[in-house]
């Protein structure tokens, strides 16, 4: 179970690649779809979804708890090199939490490389 938002906007951009209908859409959705998100789909009551975009409302709605928690600049602060943690490693983790962030200011990021440089040398 991933992010259903994430889930929503990778089916659509593929699917609208090659068609823009949304009687298609919802037709096609399911086939991206496994296990228990499948049959939660599959016991969607008949009828019960009018177009695309209710479908997608319901999918995000029910899948709601998958979402991945704000992060903002805050977490930051905590990010330390674990010991044995080549510095690569770090680096890595530490820009994947940068991509996490919404409006990230590059000053801030730089700000905190540079405070973890100083508490390096300590």
């Amino acid at each position: 179970m991933t992010n259903p938002d994430e889930h929503i906007y990778i089916f659509s951009t593929q699917v609208s690649l090659y068609i823009d209908h949304e009687v298609v859409f919802c037709s096609i959705f399911p086939t991206s779809l496994k296990g228990a998100i499948l049959s939660w789909f599959t016991n969607l009551p008949p009828y019960s979804i009018s177009d695309y975009d209710m479908l997608a409302d319901k999918f995000s709605a029910q899948f709601v708890t998958s979402r991945p928690h704000h992060v903002d600049s805050l977490a930051l602060i905590n990010v330390r090199q674990e010991k044995g943690e080549s510095l690569r490693t770090f680096m890595e983790r530490f820009g994947k939490l940068t991509l996490r962030i919404k409006n990230l200011d590059p000053n801030v990021v730089l700000h905190h490389l540079i405070s973890l440089t100083w508490s390096f040398r300590r």
